[in-house]
């Protein structure tokens, strides 16, 4: 899978990128909240990316966190919601609003982004609210997640070696 892209920005159109990266250039579709954050033509770019294939096609998406892309995964596992109607998600309200959204339950500012209908914000809405608490917890930059103290799930826990059955002195093996 292609996690990540750094390069340069070929170019930009009304939906994606052009990223020069060693000689190949990647289209990369991006929300236009990202489009508007993204450098010149000619600059250095990185983005975070979700490569989505299906039957008759390939596309990259890109991110400029990792909780945005998270976020993008999360909306397209709600049925009747595609890569392009999370990118609308996204780039009305950011990572932090869908956040507020999910965890607040409403459902009318997802409604706000274009191409979603009331029914599917509502889904939206419902099937994210139990697993928004994850993706939420991502908040920080990446930098800070290293710097920080490590998680509990990281950490590493030491466990003595199961002890060894002794034959007994019958030569029978102990239970």
């Amino acid at each position: 899978m292609i996690g990540r892209l750094t390069g340069r920005l070929g170019y930009r159109a009304t939906d994606h990128v052009l990223i020069e990266v060693g000689g190949v250039g990647y289209i990369v579709y991006c929300s236009d909240r990202t489009l508007a954050a993204l450098p010149g033509v000619g600059e250095a770019v990185s983005l975070y990316t979700d490569l989505v294939v299906r039957e008759d096609l390939m596309q990259l998406f890109g991110f400029p966190s990792l909780v945005e892309k998270e976020w993008h995964r999360l909306l397209m596992s709600v049925q009747g919601v595609g890569a392009k109607v999370s990118l609308a998600i996204l780039g009305a309200l950011g990572p932090d609003g869908v956040s507020r959204a999910i965890a607040l339950g409403d459902w009318a500012s997802v409604k706000a982004a274009k191409g979603v209908g009331p029914k599917t914000a509502q889904r939206i809405v419902l099937d994210l609210k139990d697993k928004a608490p994850g993706v939420m917890a991502l908040g920080g930059t990446v930098a800070e997640a290293m710097e920080g103290p490590v998680a509990a799930s990281d950490a590493v826990i030491e466990t003595p070696p199961p002890a060894r059955a002794k034959p007994a002195a019958n030569g029978s093996a102990q239970a």
